[in-house]
């Protein structure tokens, strides 16, 4: 479970000691430290962004981060959220890039549920990405072996073991298969 401390309050703190922390988000002036994630973790993280960034990349429609990438989402109080996998659309890629964490929310963002990880938290940190411009959220399930969409002003939408998953607004044609990303 991510424990909570209260030495590190702005972006600009947490960028500074980054090297010295280890896993952590700064929600609301609050830093938030995480555990590593495990192996089935990292195997599933690597599947999604892989299939996202090869497509994105051969359409030229932006920008996959893996999840270590900081997102600057609102200051005062400052909150930096770095979602397992995220994809910026081209026109909202800098001509430079910044240096530090991307000024503002990726498109989408890519959660993996890790085994201690609360459905509260869960629900709270999705409703914050949406609040703060995040147009899509997949919150993706490895016990339940799901994905569930999330979209501002729309209901979830849930994908099962036989589904595919598709993103025909940030990556139209972009297909992929839930059990795929589950795959061993």
């Amino acid at each position: 479970m991510p424990t909570r401390t209260t030495s590190i309050t702005t972006a600009d703190h947490l960028l500074a000691a980054s090297g010295e922390l280890g896993p952590c988000e700064l929600v609301r002036g609050e830093l938030i430290m995480m555990v590593p994630a495990g192996f089935a973790h990292g195997r599933i993280e690597s599947r999604i962004h892989s299939a996202i960034d090869k497509f994105a990349s051969s359409k030229d429609l932006g920008v996959v981060t893996p999840g270590d990438t900081g997102f600057l989402l609102e200051r005062f109080p400052d909150t930096v959220r770095s979602p397992d996998v995220a994809f910026v659309c081209k026109q909202r890629i800098p001509s430079v890039p910044p240096q530090g964490y991307f000024p503002g929310p990726p498109d989408l963002a890519v959660e993996i549920r890790s085994p201690d990880d609360r459905p509260n938290a869960v629900a709270e940190k999705i409703a914050d990405y949406l609040r703060l411009g995040v147009q899509v959220v997949w919150d993706v399930n490895p016990e339940t072996r799901s994905i569930t969409v999330h979209r501002a002003g729309s209901e979830p939408a849930v994908f099962a073991r036989d589904d595919t998953v598709t993103e025909p607004v940030l990556l139209p044609g972009f297909t992929l298969a839930v059990e795929e990303v589950f795959a061993w």
